[in-house]
């Protein structure tokens, strides 16, 4: 029996011929925390009787979601984690070096890996064929204790995705159709493989994207495949050594099959207070905004800075808006200030934020007002996600966020391209 991309990963990992519905005790490559979630993880982790990580080199901490300090507690929370790493010799990634998931593309997934992450969107890294997903902070205490995890692998649907993108639509147009058609909780404990022609040719940024927001529709894990697209990626990176050809089998059994043709696609957007809640942008054009904010480890890239920066190339940002990029990496902010992309969103009345999360989380750098209007390329649009539960959150691509921001309100971004 042919098996799918989960099974061939944990498989491989576990040393055991595993099939979807079983338990297993896998070896873990990589275990990670952030700012809110590691303070948690470290006093669970000292609670126990092993004091010493098992793999220092392969555990991290990353200082990003409250990135510059707001406030005396979480300062106090980063020197905790700081000292910690100190003390245990695990990486360290402090203020200014970016969003933990696009680092973890960057700096240190691979394929066939199997990564923990005590964050929900460790899932980003399915993007480079790592079993990547997202536990609770006692979870990874044990993971960064034992160097290994309990799992239950997933079924899985196929996502079979063919045809061109037109003009203006893109990968966050497809995960959100794909969310909005199955729901928030239609996949859960599911692993959503991604195949086809399109997903073929898609660049590593924008299966990020998608993988990323996997866990939106509850998914343990989203995959793609490890082919051409992957490897000249980590080429890019520095790790040529650490590619790997994987595919599923052709005969491997899905739960479900779901085909989308993308040539049909449309610029889509989620509406508050769910991810789930989509709508086209062309219905949404009486939708008046304050804020529109581009980045964090959904759609924060350079690709996505110069989608933005093409768009506002000799225009101005609407009066009233305020408009907020966010690099999700120091390496992705140099390459943009290296592209004269800043520039650009300076000069057309936007603001350039420090690498982080930003205003994702709403802890600092573009909390709402009430009654606010905010178009976001983040991954959640729940109330209260961007720091005042009076604030409306509408989720968008790259080029929906920036059109809107020229025009002040929710616009289909081929109208301005």
């Amino acid at each position: 029996m042919g098996k799918t991309l989960s099974e061939k990963i944990l498989s491989a990992k576990s040393g055991l011929d595993v099939k979807a519905g079983e338990i297993i005790i896998s070896p873990v490559d990589l275990v990670f925390v952030q700012d809110t979630t590691g303070p948690l993880t470290v006093r669970q982790f000292k609670a126990g009787r092993n004091q010493t990580l098992a793999n220092p080199a392969r555990s991290a901490i990353f200082i990003d979601h409250s990135s510059p300090s707001p406030n005396r507690a979480l300062s106090n929370d980063h020197l905790f984690l700081r000292q910690f790493a100190a003390e245990t010799g695990c990486l360290l990634f402090d203020t200014g070096n970016g969003v933990c998931h696009q680092l973890v593309a960057e700096k240190l997934a691979n394929p066939g890996e199997v990564v923990v992450g005590a964050d929900s969107h460790t899932v980003t890294a399915g993007g480079l064929c790592a079993f990547a997903t997202g536990m609770g902070s006692s979870d990874i205490a044990v993971a960064w204790s034992l160097g290994k995890t309990w799992l239950r692998v997933p079924e899985a649907f196929s996502i079979r995705v063919t045809g061109m993108f037109s003009r203006g639509v893109g990968a966050k147009d497809l995960i959100l159709h794909l969310i909005g058609m199955i729901g928030a909780d239609g996949a859960t404990y599911k692993a959503l493989e991604f195949c086809g022609d399109t997903i073929d040719r898609m660049p590593m940024t924008q299966r990020l994207t998608i993988a990323n927001m996997a866990v939106e529709a509850g998914a343990k894990v989203g995959l793609f495949p490890s082919d051409k697209i992957t490897q000249e990626y980590l080429k890019r990176q520095g790790r040529r050594d650490k590619y790997k050809p994987l595919q599923p089998d052709t005969d491997a059994i899905y739960e479900r099959t779901i085909d989308i043709d993308a040539s049909k696609l449309e610029p889509t957007v989620a509406k508050p207070h769910t991810v789930d809640n989509t709508s086209l942008a062309n219905n949404l054009k009486d939708v008046r905004i304050n804020q529109a904010f581009i980045g964090t480890c959904t759609n924060g890239r350079l690709e996505d800075i110069a989608e933005a920066a093409a768009i506002l190339k000799g225009k101005k940002v609407s009066e009233g808006v305020r408009l907020l990029v966010c690099p999700a990496s120091r390496s992705i902010m140099l390459q943009a200030n290296r592209a004269g992309y800043t520039n650009v969103i300076i000069e057309a009345g936007g603001l350039i934020l420090p690498p982080g999360c930003a205003a994702c989380l709403g802890l600092h750098q573009g909390v709402l007002g009430d009654g606010e209007v905010c178009i976001s390329t983040a991954n959640r649009n729940f109330k209260g996600r961007m720091g005042n539960p009076e604030g409306l959150i509408y989720l968008a691509s790259t080029a929906t966020a920036a059109a809107s921001a020229i025009t002040g309100h929710i616009t289909d971004p081929r109208e301005v391209l």
